[in-house]
């Protein structure tokens, strides 16, 4: 576990952030094109650096701390959660480029940017499959 910072103003700062990006990734379990992965792992962060008991909480929870513990230990993602980002990107990089954005810059951009997402996701490590 990270170091809890020592300002009380960083710390707010950062429990507030950490608790805006566990929201953000409860809201990406439900709705399909919302991530959830991601926005986990960033609450982790801020709440590593905010405060012990959100931290132990989160790192306890039933859902998400396994993901937390996993990325922390260095074991990457399971290929199931690597596929379901991958294709929330294409989905959602998709729609955007094909049907809601107008200018032909702006698109590059968002494909640009698409592809950099899944590189760098693909060159995550992926969790082994524990053999029992």
């Amino acid at each position: 576990m990270a170091q809890v910072h020592r300002s009380r103003a960083v710390r707010a700062i950062y429990l507030v952030l950490g608790v805006f990006f566990l929201a953000l990734g409860i809201v990406g379990t439900v709705l399909p094109l919302i991530p959830t992965t991601f926005p986990v792992i960033l609450a982790g962060y801020f709440f590593a650096r905010s405060s012990e008991r959100f931290d132990r909480w989160l790192t306890n929870h039933r859902v998400f701390g396994p993901l937390i513990r996993d990325w922390r230990a260095g074991l990457g993602f399971s290929v199931r959660a690597k596929t379901i980002a991958l294709s929330a990107i294409v989905a959602t990089f998709g729609f955007s480029v094909g049907w809601v954005v107008e200018p032909p810059v702006v698109r590059i951009g968002l494909v640009v940017f698409a592809i950099g997402l899944c590189v760098y996701i693909l060159r995550l490590p992926t969790k082994q499959l524990e053999r029992t």
